[in-house]
C-alpha cells in the first residue's frame, strides 16, 4: 500500500499522535483523529485535582530507546525539563534496600544475605542445563534462585500483574528485569557496596511543568487544526462498508483504520469478524490500576530524600510502587512551604480483588506504617483514579490470540497498534508506543518494514540511540506541513 487514502485513527494518546505526527511529516493531511476523551494523551495524561496537585495517571518518566522520539519530545515540550538520576528502592524486611535488590544484599540481615546468594550461586551453576522455562514463575526461579524468588521477585510480580504467575509467560522481559551478573553480585556483598546503575532508565527526564500530560497536550496542538476530534467515542465499526459509528450517532468514513482502542474492545464493536478471531480476542487478559495521590504539608521523612519510586513486595502493603512524585517537579504541588506529594498504584484484577471505597485509607495509613509519612505530615488532598485498563497480561495464549486476531484486522485495512491495541507490554511505553504509529505510517506510505511491534527485542536493543550518526532519512523528524 503506497496511498492508504483517507486515514481515521482510533485515539489520541502516544500512539496516535504518533501516526498523525508522521503522517503531518509526510504531507499527507488526509486523516481525521477520534479520541472519547476531552483532551490527548489517553493512559498519559495528567489531572490536576481540586487542591492544586497534579497527578499522572501511573508512574511515568520519559527515557527513550530512540533518538527520533527524543526530537520530537524536544520539539514539542518548550517550557522546560527536569533531569534526574533514577533512585529506585525496595522496601523489604522493614528497610529500605536500592533497586536492583540482587546488587545490594548487603543491606539485608547477614543471614539473610548468604541465604539469596547462595540460591543465585545454585542458579547459576544451573544455567544452560535441562529444558527452557515455560512460564514467568519458573523463569524467575531459574534464574534467580527459589531463596530470592520468593523472597522478591515472586510476590512483587503477583502484586504488579493480578494474575497466576504460571499462567504467564516470559519472553516480554527484555531489559526490564536485570540479570544476575553473580561475580557482580559477590563483589557487591564483599565490598558492601550499593549498586543501582541499571537499566535503560537509570537516568530519565520529566516535563517542569503539567505533568506528563503536557507532552501529549502540545504535540496535540502541534496536529492540523481539525484534524482532532475530542470527545467522540466510537460504538461501533462496521469492517465491510469502512464506516464508524460515534456515539452521537455521526459516522465517520474511511479508507485505513489505525487504532490504539484495546484490542479486546475493538473486536467486540467490529463487524463482521470472523468467530475466531471473536474467539481469540477474548482470551485476552488485563489488570486494573488505582492510582492514589496523597498530597501533603509538612512531616516529609528525612529518608526520602531525592528517591524516585519505592517497590513494595510485601503483603502489608496495598500498594506494589509508591513515587515521590513531587520529586519529578516542584511544579506538580501547590505553591507553599513544606508541600509534597506520593502517588500509589494498587493492582486489581479478578485474582486480586480491591475494596476500593476503603482503598484511600489503607494506602494512608499503609504509608505511616511503612515510614512514607510523617506524624507532622498534615493531609492537603486524597486523590484516587481508577484505570480499568492498566497493563495488558503476557499470558501464555496472548502470542497465538494475536496470530489470530492481527492478519485478520489487517485484511480489513484495520491496523491496531499501542498499549492495548497491541497488547504487547514489552513494547507498551510512550516512547514504543508512540514509535509504533510512526512506523505504521512508513510502512503504509513507504512500504518500510514496522520494527517496534514485530521485533520488540530488536527495538529494546538500543540500535535506534546508537552512535553519533544522524538518524537516517526514514527516522529524521521534520515537519513538512507546519500548522
Amino acid at each position: 500500500m503506497n496511498h492508504p487514502g483517507r486515514v481515521l485513527i482510533l485515539g489520541c494518546g502516544p500512539t496516535g499522535c504518533g501516526a498523525a505526527w508522521r503522517l503531518e511529516e509526510a504531507g499527507h493531511l488526509d486523516y481525521r483523529i477520534l479520541e472519547a476523551a476531552d483532551e490527548p494523551g489517553g493512559l498519559a495524561r495528567s489531572v490536576v485535582d481540586d487542591a492544586g496537585f497534579t497527578w499522572d495517571l501511573g508512574g511515568h518518566v520519559q527515557y527513550s530507546h530512540y533518538r527520533y522520539y527524543d526530537h520530537v519530545l524536544d520539539e514539542a515540550v518548550t517550557d522546560g525539563w527536569r533531569h534526574h538520576e533514577r533512585e529506585s528502592w525496595i522496601w523489604i524486611d522493614g528497610r529500605f534496600v536500592p533497586y536492583p535488590l540482587q546488587y545490594n544484599l548487603h543491606r539485608l540481615d547477614p543471614d539473610v544475605c548468604g541465604h539469596l546468594l547462595e540460591g543465585l550461586r545454585h542458579a547459576a551453576g544451573r544455567e544452560g542445563r535441562g529444558s527452557e522455562p515455560r512460564t514467568l514463575s519458573q523463569w524467575i526461579e531459574r534464574t534467580f534462585g527459589r531463596p530470592l524468588a520468593e523472597r522478591f521477585l515472586l510476590p512483587y510480580n503477583a502484586k504488579v500483574w493480578g494474575h497466576p504467575l504460571d499462567d504467564m509467560g516470559w519472553g516480554w522481559i527484555g531489559d526490564r528485569v536485570a540479570p544476575p551478573d553473580l561475580e557482580r553480585v559477590e563483589r557487591n556483598v564483599r565490598e558492601g557496596k550499593d549498586d543501582g546503575g541499571w537499566g535503560p532508565n537509570d537516568t530519565f527526564r520529566y516535563p517542569e511543568h503539567g505533568g506528563t500530560g503536557t507532552i501529549w497536550r502540545s504535540i496535540g496542538a502541534r496536529l492540523g487544526a481539525g484534524r482532532v476530534r475530542l470527545g467522540s467515542r466510537v460504538t461501533s465499526i462496521d469492517a465491510r462498508r469502512r464506516t464508524v459509528r460515534l456515539e452521537s450517532g455521526e459516522v465517520e468514513a474511511y479508507d485505513t483504520l489505525i487504532s490504539s482502542t484495546p484490542l479486546d474492545l475493538l473486536a467486540r464493536i467490529t463487524a463482521p469478524l470472523p468467530s475466531a478471531v471473536t474467539a481469540a480476542a477474548r482470551a485476552l487478559r488485563y489488570s486494573s490500576v488505582h492510582v492514589l495521590g496523597v498530597g501533603l504539608r509538612g512531616g516529609r521523612p528525612a529518608t526520602m530524600g531525592t528517591r524516585c519510586w519505592i517497590y513494595f513486595p510485601e503483603r502489608q502493603s496495598p500498594y506494589y510502587r509508591v513515587t515521590l512524585f513531587s520529586n519529578y517537579s516542584p511544579h506538580l504541588v501547590p505553591e507553599g512551604d513544606g508541600v509534597w506529594s506520593l502517588m500509589a498504584e494498587v493492582c486489581e484484577s479478578p485474582h486480586r480483588p480491591v475494596d476500593a471505597a476503603r482503598l484511600p485509607t489503607r494506602t494512608v495509613e499503609s504509608m505511616k506504617r511503612d515510614g512514607l509519612i510523617g506524624e507532622a505530615a498534615t493531609i492537603a488532598s486524597l486523590w484516587h483514579r481508577r484505570l480499568e485498563r492498566g497493563y495488558p497480561t503476557p499470558t501464555l495464549a496472548r502470542d497465538r490470540a494475536l496470530e489470530v486476531i492481527q492478519p485478520a484486522l489487517e485484511g480489513l485495512r484495520i491496523y491496531a497498534r499501542g498499549r492495548f491495541g497491541g497488547w504487547k507490554y514489552e513494547v507498551s511505553n510512550q516512547d514504543h508506543s508512540f514509535m509504533q504509529g510512526v512506523e505504521l505510517v512508513d510502512r503504509l506510505l513507504r512500504g518500510t518494514p514496522e520494527v517496534t511491534y514485530p521485533n520488540p527485542e530488536r527495538a529494546n536493543s538500543g540500535e535506534f540511540l546508537a552512535g553519533d550518526e544522524e538518524p537516517p532519512p526514514d527516522r529524521e523528524p521534520g515537519r513538512k506541513d507546519a500548522p
